[in-house]
């Protein structure tokens, strides 16, 4: 997911079935550099491939992918309360009035 290619390849994948070909041209990549990035895809489940005639087409597994984004979800909310904690351990207490008593 690192890469931009990739990205654009899957943003793509997601609204069908796309041949390498279309995929390679919407990340602007060779068609060698795309076969690479869509066989590591496959490889980590985020897309399927079906062979119909001499095509490959390409589509997004949406359940593994949202296996992914519910990964990625917990680790950015474990870093958000990370910060809070941070933040509420650095934050200066506010200061009241001096010399005055209620």
């Amino acid at each position: 997911m690192g890469h931009p290619g990739r990205r654009a390849m899957l943003r793509l994948a997601r609204t069908g079935e796309r041949t390498a070909t279309e995929l390679a041209e919407a990340a602007g990549l060779s068609p060698s550099a795309a076969s690479a990035h869509l066989k590591l895809l496959r490889e980590v489940g985020l897309l399927h491939m079906r062979v119909d005639a001499r095509r490959r087409l390409y589509q997004v597994d949406f359940e593994r992918l949202a296996q992914v984004r519910a990964v990625l979800d917990e680790v950015w909310d474990d870093r958000l309360d990370a910060l809070r904690q941070r933040a509420e351990r650095t934050a200066k207490p506010a200061r009241g009035r001096r010399g005055r008593s209620a």
